[in-house]
């Protein structure tokens, strides 16, 4: 998956999460005005809702990027760390061969 695209994925995610902190704001300040809540009460319903939608976030993202892993792997896409392995046997067999080559012209 283009990293460029999971950028663009996080911060649909953060730009959702401002807006319905703020809309949650919104409602519960109305709320007060409206005397169905005190403002206290406002300010602790607002940061349960809050803490309660950043723990399902957190788990929310953890399943994203298990979905991600697995995707890629099903496709055939090599991790960072099996390409870096695969880059030092390239350059091992490269200096092998021109030690080779060497060896003949001599």
């Amino acid at each position: 998956m283009d990293s460029n695209l999971l950028k663009q994925l996080l911060m649909i995610g953060i730009g959702t999460t401002s807006l319905m902190a703020e809309r949650l704001r919104e409602v519960s300040d109305q709320w007060v005005r409206d005397g169905k809540l005190d403002p206290e009460q406002a300010s602790s319903f607002v940061n349960d809702l809050m803490q309660q939608f950043k723990s399902e976030q957190t788990n929310w993202e953890a399943q994203f990027q298990r979905q991600v892993r697995n995707v890629l792997q099903d496709l055939g896409v090599p991790r960072q760390n099996e390409m870096d392995e695969l880059r030092g046997r390239l350059d091992r067999l490269e200096r092998q061969l021109r030690d080779l080559e060497n060896k003949l012209w001599r």
